[in-house]
C-alpha cells in the first residue's frame, strides 16, 4: 500500500504538545496556590484593622473585565485576541478545503475503470480532468504514466499523492502553535499580574489594601482565561482538522492501491 503521511509522526507531534504543555500547567496551578494564600492573608490582616463596610454591588462585563488588567495585561489580550483570529480562520478556511477534497464521487473511479478495461485512455483522463479532487489529480499523473514501467507509475503516484497530503496539511502546524503558544502567553501575563501586585505592595509599605493590588490580580486571572481558551479552541481544532486530513488520505491509498492493482490486471 502506498503511504502518503507519517502517522507515527503525526501521534508523537500531538503528544509532544501536551508534553510541552504539562511544565506550563504545573508552573501555573504553583503560581495560582501561592498568590491566593498570599491574598487571602492579606485580606484577613485588613479585616481585622478595618470594621467591615457593605458597599453596593458591582457587576463587570465581559469586555470591561478582559481590558482591566492595566497596558501590560491589555497588550497581552491584543495579542491572544490575534492569534484567535487567526485560528478561527485557519480553521474554517481547512474545514471547507478538507471537506471539499475529501468529497467523492462513487461513479467517478468506476469510470476510470471501465475507460481503462477499454484502453480509452482519453475518456479516463477526461474523467480524472473533470473531477477536480485530489484522486482525480493522483490517478491523471498514473494514467499519463501508463506504457512505462510499473515502478514509475507507482513513483508518479505516491509523489503525487504526497504533494496533496502535503496541500491539505497547509497551516496545521501554526495552528499547533497557536494551542500551545496562547496558555504560555496567558501564563506571562499571570507573571506580569504577579510583579505588578508586588510593585504595589512594596511602594505602599506598610498600608496595603486590596484595592492597589487589584490591577495585578485582574492582569493575572483574565490573561490566563483568555490564554487558555484560545489554546483550548486552536488544540481542538486542530486535532478535528488532523482527522479530517487523515480520512482523505485513507481514500488516497485506498484508490491509487486500486488503481496499481488494475495495472496488473491482464489486458
Amino acid at each position: 500500500m502506498l503511504m502518503f503521511i507519517n502517522g507515527k509522526g503525526g501521534q508523537l507531534a500531538r503528544i509532544r504538545l501536551l508534553i510541552l504543555s504539562i511544565p506550563s500547567i504545573i508552573t501555573s496551578t504553583f503560581n495560582y496556590s501561592t498568590m491566593n494564600l498570599m491574598f487571602i492573608t492579606t485580606a484577613f490582616a485588613q479585616e481585622a484593622m478595618v470594621p467591615e463596610e457593605v458597599g453596593e454591588e458591582q457587576t463587570l462585563s465581559i469586555i470591561e473585565l478582559m481590558t482591566s488588567g492595566g497596558i501590560g495585561g491589555n497588550i497581552i489580550m491584543l495579542v491572544l485576541l490575534l492569534l484567535s483570529i487567526i485560528a478561527i480562520y485557519i480553521f474554517v478556511e481547512r474545514f471547507l478545503t478538507i471537506g471539499k477534497a475529501g468529497v467523492e464521487d462513487p461513479a467517478f473511479f468506476n469510470g476510470v475503470k471501465d475507460s481503462m478495461h477499454k484502453s480509452d485512455l482519453s475518456a479516463a483522463r477526461a474523467l480524472c480532468a473533470s473531477s477536480n479532487t485530489p484522486i482525480s489529480r493522483m490517478l491523471m499523473k498514473g494514467i499519463d504514466r501508463i506504457g512505462r514501467p510499473l515502478g514509475d507509475i507507482t513513483a508518479a503516484v505516491e509523489n503525487v499523492g504526497k504533494l496533496e497530503t502535503y496541500k491539505l496539511e497547509k497551516n496545521l502546524a501554526s495552528l499547533a502553535t497557536i494551542s500551545g503558544a496562547a496558555p504560555m502567553i496567558g501564563f506571562l501575563g499571570t507573571v506580569i499580574g504577579m510583579i505588578l501586585a508586588f510593585h504595589e505592595m512594596a511602594m505602599a509599605g506598610g498600608s496595603v489594601n486590596v484595592e492597589m493590588l487589584a490591577g495585578g490580580i485582574y492582569t493575572a486571572m483574565t490573561t490566563t482565561v483568555a490564554g487558555l481558551v484560545v489554546g483550548i479552541m486552536a488544540y481542538l481544532g486542530y486535532n478535528t482538522l488532523v482527522a479530517k486530513v487523515e480520512n482523505v488520505v485513507f481514500k488516497m491509498e485506498a484508490r491509487s492501491t486500486e488503481f496499481i492493482d488494475l495495472l496488473h490486471e491482464p489486458a
